[in-house]
């Protein structure tokens, strides 16, 4: 299959409910928050690791659909792969690095889709400028995290409830936000698709895990997450018809009732405008 022929950017709005969507290990697993606005934060890197654990569900390790970055992975050994893919055909080692970077986007979606960095000096395949960008999304209104406490009413070890008098009781905290809606943006680049073979079937399948990869992401930890609304702008050409940020303005979310904080998606009011610049349509795939 060819590379997609055209540009796009989206907008992806996401919401939790008593739940840490995305906690700073830097500041004892908190939820992010940008400190002047009090606005939550979620990362890039955050939200590509559930794209690529819905993929690695979705797809079960079909061909072409490999996941280079995931859990306990070694990545040296994983390209060690693609060389002994390509031994014998490269006539030096500039054209042997080359082909096995062909080779991994070939067969691992997210190098295909978000680009890595495998110029390390073991098994060296380049780098990879990935088609699919996301930003940090940002919560809507500014949110408070809380503590809460919790119990386990069990211990670990038999010298733990000698030590406890015969009182099991394990004290732990957890934080949470209580609601918060956030709103990301993405980027989908038709010349680095071109670039690493990122196809049709790949961007449907990127939609599909935006729309679905929450539904098989639930944790004690991350509470009630929904992914809430998911708007498409197609550019007719390669290279984009509009500018980024003026598509982006297109949708406007709004806080119903600003004396209040908001506790619901129904809270809020999301509109997007239908006056698209010319050669831009919207599709909304949520």
């Amino acid at each position: 299959m060819t590379a997609i022929q055209n540009r796009y950017e989206f907008v992806y709005l996401f919401d939790v409910e008593n739940g840490n969507p995305n906690g700073d290990p830097d500041a004892g697993n908190l939820p992010r928050i940008d400190p002047e606005t009090s606005r939550g934060l979620v990362t890039d890197v955050c939200l590509k690791r559930k794209v690529r654990n819905f993929v690695e569900l979705a797809k079960a390790g079909a061909e072409g659909f490999n996941i280079y970055v995931k859990e306990k992975a070694v990545l040296s050994t994983t390209r060690a792969t693609a060389y002994k893919a390509v031994e014998g055909s490269a006539k030096d080692e500039r054209e042997k690095v080359e082909q096995g970077r062909k080779w991994m986007c070939a067969n691992f979606y997210d190098v295909r889709t978000f680009g890595a960095v495998m110029s390390t000096k073991e098994n060296n395949c380049g780098q990879v400028r990935g088609p699919v960008q996301f930003n940090f999304a940002r919560s809507v209104s500014p949110v408070s995290p809380l503590e809460v406490s919790i119990t386990r009413m069990a211990v670990e070890t038999e010298r733990e409830a000698e030590d406890q008098s015969g009182d099991n009781r394990t004290m732990g905290r957890k934080h949470i936000v209580p609601y918060a809606l956030y709103r990301a943006e993405g980027y989908v680049s038709a010349p680095l698709a071109a670039q690493t073979g990122f196809t049709q079937a790949d961007l449907d399948l990127l939609w599909q895990a935006l729309i679905n990869m929450f539904d098989h992401d639930h944790s004690a930890a991350r509470g009630k997450m929904s992914a809430r609304r998911l708007i498409v702008f197609k550019h007719e050409s390669a290279l984009g018809n509009a500018p980024a940020h003026k598509l982006f303005d297109l949708v406007t979310v709004k806080l119903k009732d600003e004396s209040k904080p908001p506790r619901s998606y129904g809270d809020y009011d999301v509109t997007v405008d239908a006056a698209a610049p010319t050669g831009v349509t919207v599709e909304e795939k949520i």
